[in-house]
């Protein structure tokens, strides 16, 4: 079985949108403030579109014998000015077919996003998980990530 991973390209947009809904209902699921805080910005094709042709953001898709299973979004973020310029790729979105996950479809994307960033010259990752998406945390721990920072949230709606 060949896992691999590819650059997204605007030909690819139906299938992007459709990972991205199948992420969207997992993760509303885990948090109701994911699709509005953590998410894309509805209309999500012209988000994508606008991911798409930024610079400064990389979509992949993973697929399996050719046929797509996952897609990974990072972005190049400058630190803060004490930094002297150095920059963090950040992993925004990162989703895999509940049925092709332990297949490294998602390994292969988190790899191949963090080589094409070393070759730009970033040395330094994030990666943004959920609180109590276990799997995410381990699947980001097994490659070498740490918690850096938890972000708490309170809803007086919700009390």
């Amino acid at each position: 079985m060949r896992v691999s991973a590819r650059r997204a390209e605007m030909s690819d947009m139906a299938i992007l949108e459709g990972l991205y809904r199948g992420l969207e209902t997992e993760m509303s699921g885990i948090h109701p403030m994911w699709p509005l805080a953590d998410g894309l910005s509805e209309p999500v094709p012209d988000s994508l579109r606008q991911a798409l042709s930024d610079e400064a953001t990389t979509l992949l898709i993973g697929e399996i014998e050719g046929y797509p299973f996952g897609f990974l979004m990072a972005r190049v973020e400058g630190l803060l000015p004490q930094a002297g310029g150095e920059e963090v790729c950040s992993i925004r979105l990162v989703f895999v077919e509940p049925e092709a996950r332990e297949v490294s479809v998602g390994e292969v994307m988190r790899d191949l996003v963090m080589e094409q960033m070393r070759a730009r010259g970033v040395t330094k990752f994030d990666a943004h998980v959920l609180p109590g998406h276990r799997l995410v945390k381990n699947f980001f721990e097994a490659g070498g990530f740490s918690a850096r920072s938890i972000v708490m949230h309170h809803d007086d709606e919700r009390d």
